[in-house]
């Protein structure tokens, strides 16, 4: 009896491990909308493009909600709670600068509020950044680099997967 249980235990766990890559692959696909639903909802609120939004996002976290820099500054838009402590209390605290649909709600306040401020949306990036001060305006440079190839990825919509066919012909 205990071979015949752990034979059916072994023929199960492949096709529980074949599950797990798509489960995976499919909660990071849900966490992604999720951004990009909250990074739209932000943008419209507050007048801002939200390829821009994500591009900030990009630039910033890598998509990583949980990103926290030397500085201080945390989640996906990078914002340093001490700076924004009104605001983060708007949100209910300094523990909503993690939690990611608050921090891109919060992130692309802030940086509406720079544009408005300095004039200009290379200076208001300057200006999120903490680099006003760079004549170069490297950081705006970045994002809108970013916020271009956004918008190119998203015209040219998502890739064919390849076949097997389409591999085994590759090679003739």
């Amino acid at each position: 009896m205990q071979a015949a249980a752990s034979g059916a235990n072994a023929r199960s766990e492949p096709a529980t491990k074949s599950v797990a890559p798509s489960a995976a692959k499919a909660k990071r696909i849900g966490v992604a909308r999720r951004m990009v639903g909250a990074a739209h909802r932000a943008a419209r609120q507050f007048g801002l493009d939200p390829l821009l939004v994500l591009a900030v996002i990009s630039v910033e976290s890598r998509f990583n909600p949980i990103a926290e820099s030397v500085m201080g500054a945390k989640g996906l838009m990078q914002i340093i709670p001490k700076y924004h402590r009104a605001k983060l209390d708007e949100y209910g605290g300094e523990e909503a600068v993690l939690d990611p649909d608050n921090n891109i709600m919060l992130g692309a306040r802030i940086l509406q509020e720079y544009i408005y401020r300095t004039g200009t949306l290379e200076a208001g990036l300057q200006f999120y950044n903490g680099a006003l001060r760079d004549s170069s305006a490297q950081y705006a440079q970045k994002v809108m680099a970013e916020r271009l190839r956004l918008e190119e990825v998203m015209r040219a919509g998502p890739r064919p997967r390849p076949t097997v066919t389409a591999l085994n012909t590759k090679g003739s």
